[in-house]
């Protein structure tokens, strides 16, 4: 962008449950901050953060959010309406008619963002091949606008029948929807796509999140004197604020997502392709597969809720170093998935005196109650230790014992969700490297290894701030995709390729709003295939030019076998989407390379400390990582402090540092 390109400081904000990131880079060189999250408001503490910087020169601050998350996941979303054609006012409610037990004989509790009687029909219908059957009675428009605004509604999807293939009427019905004031989501414009389901979710959910996005970054930008706001999409990219505010459900996953950008980038840097993203942070963790590219998937769910748009491949659960700590009605010892938030956060923080992992891990001596933040923030391990007695006395069991059982507890959640996206997918842990950050993620990041048996961690350099990191990496992307149903066999390639064209001009049109020259947008295309009569499809690249033409029915024969253990070479194939990915490169963050050394600095040896690992007390080393140089080699047991993290390398175990200042920690002799 022309604007990003000028300034020389940009500034990642990574906004979390607990705590708030900042990564800024000016000059070429990288400065970090982190503040406790303030969750009634999380503007509050952006601004705070960036009262220091954003007055000196005109930034660039590229934000991760949660907010549209937390609005969903909470049912704190605007009052919404919904318009579709006559007869389907229903689909939200019916859906697939799938249940997630089969066998239960109760009946699932469900939960929809608004009410059946705010549901409404209108008089029109467009046919699959873009026909016009029945046209729009504008009367009837103007009637159901005076009982939205009877009902004191703040937004309104809008999503007719096959509005994908002529979205005509939908558009006159936003048109008129805009003149009387209401904020509107538009399926055609949103996912031009078939499954009228998914499509009607997708634009609902949208339709939900416009008001407390359209408030929050509203505000946010008035705040930031006049600072250049850039927000980071589910898709590995980021988008003006102004394009976030219009469709909020593209940031859904924001967060998460800078923390997988930021684990591909250096983990790539360092040499190593096939990994799996761990991030631990206070409320959560997300795990993500990286196969030499990030993972993204059309087939997601957030809470309850399908959302169709290409999103990061992650898995989350609720585990992190605020997860509750507590004893259930059985007597049983249980972690999470609730969380204590930055407020009253874990007993430690002084505030609150329910326990939580962090506290478990502070009474194990896996932290160091002086060096907390880099120092910058006290805690009281006399209030941990209270909290936690006051658990281990209900279950029967000592202080240490009961910090190990909920370490295990919480270990086991997390691997769980990690063996969900390479396990179950087909993939073997052996063959990849753990890429562990987060506030939280190397206290626990090389016990979950060796139950995976997952030969190598890393732990990155400024681990504790990686998702603000990762929006400094992050590139402009947007996607687009068209349904463009027809048998592959019998489709022209130059009407695929016209198709592909319009796409194209429209991706670059967008970016050249954005302030890209079209020479320095890549354009990406992508074919959504299946075998004729399948219920879903695949996703092969689509390379232009005669020398390619149908070489991508190939490539989807060789992946149905690949992921199916089977394929039909002779039966029909049938496009169903079209899908095009713009990217527009980013300045790039240069990542410092270092000079070996294989002597540990004195000045980097700090104390000893006493710490707890199975059943058995350590008097163990502690050093301070920002001390260490490239080269360095650290056996294990020890502990490794960073400003915003704390690294546990166990007995039988060695750190060692590579020319990026990661920590490589494998087991001893491995090498």
């Amino acid at each position: 962008m022309a604007d990003l390109k000028k300034t020389g400081l940009r500034i990642g904000v990574d906004s979390g449950g607990t705590f708030t990131d900042f990564v800024i880079h000016s000059g070429g060189q990288l400065t970090v901050k982190k503040l406790p999250s303030t969750p009634h408001d999380p503007a509050e503490a952006i601004v705070t953060g960036l009262a220091e910087f954003c007055p000196k020169e005109r930034a660039t601050i590229i934000h991760g959010t949660t907010v549209g998350t937390n609005a969903l996941l909470e049912k704190k979303g605007g009052r919404i309406a919904f318009i579709t054609t006559r007869g389907f006012e229903d689909i939200i409610f019916i859906g697939r008619q799938t249940r997630k037990q089969l066998y239960n004989l109760k009946g699932e509790e469900r939960a929809y963002l608004l009410s059946p009687r705010l549901c409404f029909g209108l008089e029109e219908r467009i046919l699959a091949n873009g026909q016009v059957e029945k046209p729009l009675v504008k009367k009837d428009i103007d009637r159901v606008i005076g009982l939205l605004q009877k009902e004191k509604v703040e937004a309104v999807a809008v999503c007719l029948l096959h509005s994908y293939a002529n979205p005509v009427h939908e558009l006159a019905v936003a048109e008129r929807l805009k003149q009387a004031g209401f904020r509107v989501s538009v399926s055609s414009s949103l996912l031009p796509e078939h499954r009228e389901f998914e499509r009607a979710s997708t634009t609902v959910i949208n339709a939900y999140l416009l008001p407390v996005m359209d408030r929050y970054l509203e505000k946010l930008e008035a705040s930031l004197s006049g600072a250049e706001l850039k927000i980071m999409q589910s898709n590995e990219g980021y988008i003006s604020a102004g394009r976030a505010r219009q469709e909020p459900i593209r940031t859904i996953l924001s967060g998460p997502t800078g923390g997988v950008v930021g684990a591909y980038h250096l983990a790539r840097a360092a040499g190593f392709r096939k990994v799996i993203s761990f991030d631990m942070g206070g409320t959560s963790t997300d795990v993500s597969l990286i196969d030499s590219r990030i993972k993204r998937s059309t087939e997601n769910l957030v809470g309850d809720y399908p959302v169709r748009l290409p999103m990061v491949d992650v898995h989350s659960v609720g585990a992190g170093g605020g997860s509750v700590v507590y004893v259930d009605k059985g007597g049983l010892l249980r972690v999470g998935p609730q969380s204590v938030g930055a407020n009253p956060g874990p007993a430690c923080y002084g505030q609150g005196d329910m326990p939580a992992v962090t506290d478990a891990n502070l009474c194990l001596g896996r932290l160091d109650p002086e060096f907390f933040l880099g120092g910058r923030m006290k805690i009281y391990p006399e209030r941990s230790q209270r909290a936690l007695e006051a658990v281990a006395r209900k279950i029967g069991r000592s202080l240490v014992e009961t910090a190990l059982g909920v370490v295990d507890i919480a270990n086991a959640s997390m691997e769980k969700a990690i063996r969900v996206i390479s396990v179950e997918r087909g993939y073997d842990p052996r063959q990849f490297t753990l890429v562990s950050f987060g506030g939280a993620g190397g206290l626990h990041a090389v016990e979950m290894a060796e139950h995976l048996r997952i030969p190598r961690v890393i732990i990155p350099r400024l681990a504790g701030v990686l998702s603000a990191l990762g929006l400094l990496l992050a590139d402009s992307v947007k996607d687009y995709s068209r349904s463009f149903i027809r048998l592959a066999q019998k489709t022209d390639p130059v009407e695929v390729e016209k198709a592909f064209n319009q796409m194209a001009e429209q991706a670059v049109a967008d970016m050249a709003e954005d302030g890209f020259d079209p020479a320095e947008v890549l354009v990406e295309r992508q074919l959504d295939l299946r075998y004729l009569g399948q219920s879903h499809e695949l996703s092969v690249p689509y390379r232009p030019g005669a020398f390619h033409n149908f070489s991508y029915l190939n490539d989807f024969h060789r992946q149905h076998r690949r992921l199916f253990s089977y394929y039909h070479q002779h039966r029909p194939v049938e496009i169903v989407n079209l899908r095009i990915r713009a990217i527009a490169r980013a300045p790039r963050v240069k990542l410092q390379t270092c000079e070996r050394s294989p002597k540990v600095p004195a000045a980097a040896r700090l104390k000893k400390q006493r710490l707890y690992y199975g059943r058995e007390k350590y008097q163990v080393e502690v050093l301070d990582r920002s001390r260490l140089l490239a080269g360095n080699r650290i056996p294990g047991p020890c502990l490794i402090l960073d400003a915003e993290s704390t690294t546990f390398v166990p007995p039988g175990y060695l750190a060692e540092t590579d020319e990026y200042l990661n920590l490589i920690i494998e087991k001893t002799g491995t090498k």
